[in-house]
């Protein structure tokens, strides 16, 4: 069996690298790929992509790669992974599952939402966080209300990160990315895939795991 992943940003392809191999081992006989995008944007109306593809924004290239991967023999999956943001999460779901019909990949395409950010999924496991920033503030992380819409990615910030989120407010979104990332490459190894807090991150596993089982089936 073979998946390809489409990751809205960096951060999360990070993420991935870390947590897809204890999924998908070497020797279990499947592949895939992980390709990160460099933000979300929109589905486009009929569906013709808004943007050049080399800004790589993944709602927008969506329906292109939906229709292109359909066509392509040898893949099983095609894996959207995306934060919900403060969209309303049936609609958006709605969205996804309408684009999947139009071009013709419901059979292959999963659409895993993290609720509010996939930080979320970070903070789900938060013995994993402590072992990668030891003096991360713990009443900030027992604050935290899991899978809330409460701006996931700052309360991280303000739990792990030198001067909070208030260090990264004023300076250019690449300075938040790179934070972001080195969250990711330094929680995610340390993450129990069996004992997360986040339903979102669950309901992420539970879909691949499923997914993988059907085929092996």
């Amino acid at each position: 069996m073979h998946l390809e992943f489409l990751i809205e940003d960096l951060s999360g392809e990070l993420l991935l690298q870390a947590l897809l191999p204890r999924v998908i081992p070497p020797d279990s006989g499947s592949s895939y790929r992980i390709h990160s995008f460099r933000g979300i944007g929109r589905i486009p109306k009929g569906l013709t992509p808004t943007s050049d593809a080399s800004k790589r924004i993944l709602l927008d290239q969506l329906p292109r790669h939906l229709m292109g991967y359909r066509q392509t023999p040898g893949i099983d999956a095609i894996v959207v992974v995306l934060d919900l943001d403060r969209r309303p999460l049936n609609e958006l779901r709605l969205e996804l599952t309408e684009l999947a019909r139009l071009t013709q990949a419901e059979h292959l395409a999963l659409f895993c939402i993290a609720i509010e950010e996939m930080e979320a999924w970070l903070l789900g496991d938060r013995l994993a966080i402590l072992q990668a920033f030891p003096d991360a503030k713990i009443p900030v992380l027992e604050a935290y209300q899991q899978d809330s819409i409460c701006g996931t990615w700052e309360i991280l910030a303000n739990a792990v990160h030198k001067g909070g989120v208030a260090s990264l407010k004023n300076q250019p979104y690449r300075v938040a990315g790179t934070a972001k990332c080195e969250w990711a490459s330094r929680i995610a190894p340390f993450m129990d895939l069996d004992h997360n807090s986040s339903p979102s991150f669950n309901e992420f596993l539970h879909t691949l795991r499923h997914r993988l089982a059907t085929c092996e089936d």
